[in-house]
């Protein structure tokens, strides 16, 4: 078995919690991920021991949410979080629960869990524990909830966005009661906090599915509930395809202007998503006029690329290739301000005027004059355009 450091790291933890008399084993996504041979990312351990007792077995421990039972263990080189097996409490706000107990069993921690798919455990010696079909819903490609569906969605409501994220990711179908339950409960997302929804659908824009996860948004009748008009919208997702969540946001955006400000303050985007936003719908609207000099040199590559594709999915035809931006843009004579020849004090020693506005405008203008071949970018042909052509136009 190919394993990375992480999973390596918990299988240390396990076999030093064994060997202090408790259970240990690797659960949730990890086991999923390792029997679709996807990569693995978060490696988490279970164990019967109590979190003191873990924080006696290591050395070096940190409490990143003791009170549910979870401890970080550095013992290993990798950071491992171990969680004490537990059951949960009544849920009365769709989102967490008012009490959790620890327990000594693993089946009573699997059984609280959200699908079967998640619910599996891995042990020190390769086995797998699938108490509720979790390998054969794999392979049949199912979502399917652990238990009651109802009770699992009413217990925590998120859960019902995350069968669709991970339809979206793994391309699994929705088991037939799991998703009459979730659209019976749809309108229990509002109970959900929209940060934590923005997490889900963030996972979404990255997924492998994208459009097929819409659909299931949209069948689950969930989306009714989110702000964007998805329904209305959905084909122009078809061939949606993005590495990074901002790509998401942004195109969602464009799709819904008139609602804009609502996507941008109900999804809580960051400032750093919503200046991508800005500047990826600055750049698509100039597309649809054709590029200048200008708009090549003052985006980012990856802005200007997001803009083209933007408008493929939008079926909006285009005279050139999407690799031809790259070549373009490097070909420009200056890639950056501080590239230009000249600056606010050459221009102040050029005249008599005092420092204001004006120089801003003339170094635009300077830039504008080299990015079109008008000018040489070098100090006396600048001062040069300066003194014979701006004054003048000026």
């Amino acid at each position: 078995m190919n394993i990375n450091k992480e999973w390596h790291a918990a299988l240390q933890v396990i076999d030093r919690i064994e060997k202090s008399g408790f259970e240990a084993v690797i659960v949730g996504g990890a086991v999923r991920d390792h029997l679709l041979q996807r990569k693995v990312n978060d490696v988490d351990v279970a164990t019967s021991a109590l979190p003191l007792e873990i924080k006696e077995i290591f050395s070096s421990t940190v409490d990143v949410g003791i009170e549910h039972g979870t401890v970080l263990v550095l013992d290993e080189g990798e950071p491992i979080e171990v969680t004490t097996y537990r059951t949960e409490g009544t849920y009365s706000d769709y989102r967490r629960p008012e009490e959790v107990k620890f327990v000594r069993n693993l089946e009573e921690d699997l059984q609280r869990r959200d699908f079967t798919i998640n619910a599996m455990a891995f042990t020190k010696d390769g086995d797998i524990i699938d108490l509720y079909g979790g390998k054969e819903d794999i392979e049949n490609k199912v979502i399917r909830a652990v238990g009651d569906p109802n009770v699992r969605f009413r217990e925590d409501a998120l859960r019902m966005l995350r069968a669709i994220r991970f339809g979206s990711q793994l391309g699994f179908t929705i088991e037939e009661k799991t998703l009459k339950a979730i659209q019976v409960d749809s309108d229990l997302i509002d109970f959900i906090a929209n940060e934590r929804i923005a997490m889900e659908m963030a996972k979404v824009w990255k997924s492998k599915f994208v459009y097929y996860g819409l659909q299931l948004l949209i069948e689950s009748n969930l989306s009714k509930f989110l702000v964007g008009h998805f329904s209305d919208q959905l084909e122009h997702w078809r061939t949606f395809k993005a590495e990074k969540s901002e790509i998401g946001w942004a195109y969602l955006c464009l799709l819904n202007r008139q609602e804009m400000q609502d996507i941008v303050d109900f999804y809580r985007l960051s400032k750093k998503e919503k200046t991508f936003v800005r500047k990826t719908l600055n750049a698509f609207d100039a597309l649809r006029q054709k590029w200048t000099a200008m708009d090549y040199f003052s985006n980012e590559l990856e802005i200007l690329e997001t803009a083209y594709d933007f408008a493929r999915w939008q079926n909006i035809a285009l005279p050139f290739e999407k690799e031809e931006i790259h070549a373009v843009k490097n070909s420009l004579p200056i890639q950056a301000i501080d590239q230009l020849a000249i600056s606010g004090n050459h221009l102040m020693s050029w005249t008599t005027r005092k420092s204001g506005p004006w120089i801003k405008v003339a170094l635009d203008a300077a830039i504008i004059a080299v990015l079109n071949g008008y000018v040489e970018n070098e100090e006396d042909k600048l001062k040069e355009w300066f003194l014979n052509d701006f004054i003048n136009e000026g």
